[in-house]
């Protein structure tokens, strides 16, 4: 199946989520053009541990501890140099930078496996995006919504729905006037609207909470 890492013209996208749902629509209108950035990762190892470290934290927490967890490692070039230097690093100087236990294991899962088989990013571009989820979660630690960051911010795929993202679940629940948040289903459903854009729909309702959790990403 082909995936859609190219930019679409946003106007075109923007237009037909207004079309094929109104309430998205006014939110659309409200906030205007559709700025969403490839995140600057360069490499695989940095890509997933910033979905990593970013797990179950607020996103100005995550930022600061991602920043210090990429000082460590700034003099290391390759990915084969900074996944040894991974697996170097004591498990006390991670927990120094504010990185938990089970994500210290995380991290050096990650490191292993981009010793052995984990493809780079370039090689990614190339499969479709459940091919990725597939691959990206054989790292423990690694789920569905942490290989859809990735999919979002780092490929450029404009069709991922993250179904468990808290903040889209509260947007949705805010925007449709919803009693509770929405069930893993019920987003998928609503969301069925708004294909082949749907990574796009999520940035408006990520932007509607006025919080930071884009600019993280971004």
């Amino acid at each position: 199946m082909p995936h859609s890492s190219i930019d679409p013209n946003y106007d075109v996208a923007t237009d037909y989520l207004q079309q094929s749902d109104p309430i998205l629509g006014q939110l659309i209108s409200k906030i205007g053009l559709y700025q969403l950035k490839s995140s600057s990762e360069s490499d695989l190892i940095n890509a997933i541990a910033k979905g990593i470290i970013s797990q179950q934290i607020s996103t100005i927490a995550a930022a600061t501890i991602y920043q210090r967890f990429l000082q460590l490692y700034l003099n290391y070039g390759s990915t084969e140099e900074k996944a040894k230097a991974i697996l170097a690093t004591s498990e006390e100087k991670l927990r120094e930078v504010g990185i938990s236990r089970p994500k210290i294991r995380y991290l050096q899962d990650l490191a292993q496996k981009s010793l052995s088989d984990l493809p780079t990013l370039e090689q990614l571009e190339a499969k479709d995006d459940q091919e990725i989820i597939e691959i990206v979660t054989q790292v423990k630690g690694v789920g569905p919504w942490t290989a859809q960051m990735l999919l979002m911010f780092n490929l450029n795929r404009q069709d991922v729905l993250p179904v468990d993202d808290l903040g889209v679940r509260k947007a949705i629940k805010h925007l449709y006037n919803l009693t509770e948040l929405p069930t893993r289903l019920s987003v998928a459903e609503l969301g069925n609207k708004w294909q082949p854009y749907r990574t796009i729909a999520c940035w408006y309702l990520w932007k509607s909470l006025e919080q930071d959790q884009v600019s993280f990403w971004d």
